[in-house]
């Protein structure tokens, strides 16, 4: 029992410091870009570029604040109760990661969006014209497709089944 608590305390005290990390790099975002032009870091490539953005991914669902709000809290709950869920081994240290960054950026943005009615992008890769995003956004999709590669490649079909009961493979 003091080796679950222990993962489960080390997995909360990430998602504290990711979520503190991402909240500390939007405020100076807002301190030293807020209606400034972009900062090149890497010129014609990368930048630092202060966005508002009062949508989800691209801009997509613009003001929708109530369903963001349901979305964070379904991905709370699923990964709380999984990280829960997960034997106290070695071998679901990856995973456990992968939920705390997951965790971690839909909390940044929900705090974002709950303070201020809108999250605050700043990472901009000016060579491909890729949408804005932040620290919280790199959590999510990172720790997602970390997730996914685990899923795939490294976890079994019975520890999967461990984690998720009731699901059937089909014929």
């Amino acid at each position: 029992m003091d080796q679950k608590r222990n993962h489960l305390l080390a997995f909360f005290a990430g998602f504290v410091c990711l979520t503190a990390i991402d909240q500390w790099t939007k405020g100076l975002a807002v301190d030293f870009l807020k209606g400034k032009g972009p900062l090149a870091l890497w010129d014609g490539v990368f930048e630092l570029l202060y966005s508002e953005n009062r949508g989800a991914a691209f801009g997509m669902l613009q003001g929708r604040q109530g369903f963001f709000l349901c979305v964070a809290l379904a991905v709370f709950f699923f990964v709380v109760y999984t990280a829960v869920k997960l034997p106290a081994r070695k071998r679901y240290v990856p995973m456990e990661l992968c939920l705390t960054m997951i965790m971690a950026g839909a909390a940044g943005n929900l705090i974002d969006r709950v303070s201020q009615g809108y999250v605050v992008d700043f990472l901009y890769v000016k060579l491909i014209n890729f949408p804005i995003f932040n620290v919280a956004d790199c959590y999510v999709t990172v720790g997602t497709a970390l997730l996914l590669v685990l899923f795939l490649w490294f976890y079994t079909d019975e520890e999967f089944e461990r984690l998720i009961p009731g699901r059937r493979e089909r014929a």
